[in-house]
């Protein structure tokens, strides 16, 4: 029997990260000693009065249909939160509540993008912001940014970039993956560009927040330019700061016209949330946060260890990021002494002959690099490397 199937889904790609994993998964299970540095997950388990939180919740009932845009109890935390650490105040119609951010983020792409309306991507980007602008019926617009700009869109690049098409534009920092920031004068610069440009909408994707180690606090959009933010989606969730992934709770804040549409988008796909995960978020965002400070400092520690030491393989660059749990190393010398034709052929080549899973730099927009998550131990770490060393 031929399927047909629709054509959107001929344009999507399955998600690379999910793809290396799913390889050193079957390869663990087949007793193949691997070292996975492909997930962007903590390896911590998430802080224990989380935890009891989630009981309680579970112990009183809390087991039923919640609204569609999530609980009061966690608006208001997340209102909380905005106005705590952002800066940023939000009303309860201006939050949606989501089944991780990544689900916030698609609800945005499929409330605002039509046919021919284009998505501004700054690469490296994170995997799935091309696939979804694609989904949504919109075409994703990649700008290259270089090292030389520390992997950041500058104005006159965005500038550049702005047709009558321009429908969105994607910011994530720190970034996944290369660990880079905007400051706030990089902010402030964009800002200008923007605020001339009043079609765009900002999709603000601050998931990193929390990871951060740069000498400049973190700053987001909407915080240093009050003028864009009655255009600006912020988006943040509770996975990586709180090492929460499976728990899937992601937030939208932004103008309640546009929430309004993302909600109602939810309400026909997966409804609310998981009742106890948002019993959860609830105590991780009011809560005592220095499980986070804690664990920020593990992933500093990582960080300073494992770029340098990715400095003295041949053929590997790698520059420091200020923040998230990723290194985004050039290996493009490392591909032409090996003979290989590229960094998809140098991660296979990784992964069959060293047991190591990376991700390759293509699948974020970056061909010759490889991104390597240290959201692992420090002795996991040194282990890779020493075999990725003997590999090379």
């Amino acid at each position: 029997m031929s399927i047909r199937f629709a054509p959107r889904v001929g344009q999507v790609k399955p998600s690379a990260t999910i793809a290396m994993s799913s390889k050193a998964a079957d390869l663990k299970a087949a007793g193949k000693d691997v070292i996975s540095l492909s997930m962007g997950e903590p390896d911590f388990d998430t802080p224990e009065h989380i935890r009891k939180a989630a009981i309680q919740a579970i112990e009183s009932g809390q087991t039923r249909y919640t609204q569609v845009d999530g609980t009061p109890a966690l608006k208001q935390a997340i209102i909380s939160k905005f106005q705590r650490d952002n800066e940023l105040a939000y009303e309860p119609d201006q939050i949606l509540v989501s089944t991780g951010a990544k689900q916030s983020l698609y609800n945005l792409m499929q409330a605002l993008i039509g046919d021919g309306d284009e998505v501004l991507i700054p690469a490296p980007y994170w995997v799935s912001y091309p696939d979804m602008a694609r989904l949504a019926g919109g075409a994703p617009v990649i700008l290259n940014t270089t090292l030389k700009d520390n992997f950041l869109v500058t104005p006159s690049q965005l500038e550049a970039s702005i047709n009558g098409q321009t429908r969105i534009l994607m910011l994530n920092s720190p970034s996944n993956p290369s660990g880079r920031a905007y400051t706030r004068r990089h902010w402030a610069e964009l800002g200008e560009v923007l605020l001339d440009h009043p079609r765009i909408i900002v999709c603000v994707d601050d998931i990193y927040e929390h990871i951060w180690w740069a000498e400049e606090p973190f700053t987001s959009l909407a915080q240093v330019v009050p003028g864009l933010k009655d255009r600006t989606i912020t988006v943040n969730g509770v996975s990586k700061a709180y090492a929460m992934t499976g728990w899937r709770i992601g937030y939208a804040a932004g103008p309640a016209e546009i929430i309004k549409e993302m909600k109602k988008i939810q309400g026909q796909s997966t409804s609310n949330p998981s009742s106890i995960s948002q019993a959860a978020a609830v105590a991780a965002l009011d809560g005592d946060q220095s499980c986070v400070a804690e664990m920020c400092r593990a992933f500093k520690q990582r960080h300073d260890w494992l770029v340098p030491a990715l400095n003295e393989l041949p053929g590997v660059t790698c520059e420091p990021g200020e923040g998230s749990f990723y290194a985004f190393a050039d290996f493009s010398g490392a591909i032409e002494r090996l003979g290989l034709k590229d960094d998809l052929a140098l991660a296979e080549h990784l992964l069959d002959k060293a047991l190591v899973a990376t991700v390759p730099g293509t699948a974020f927009g970056t061909p010759g690099h490889l991104r390597l998550s240290f959201a692992c131990g420090l002795d996991t770490l040194k282990q890779a490397v020493e075999r990725i060393s003997k590999l090379l």
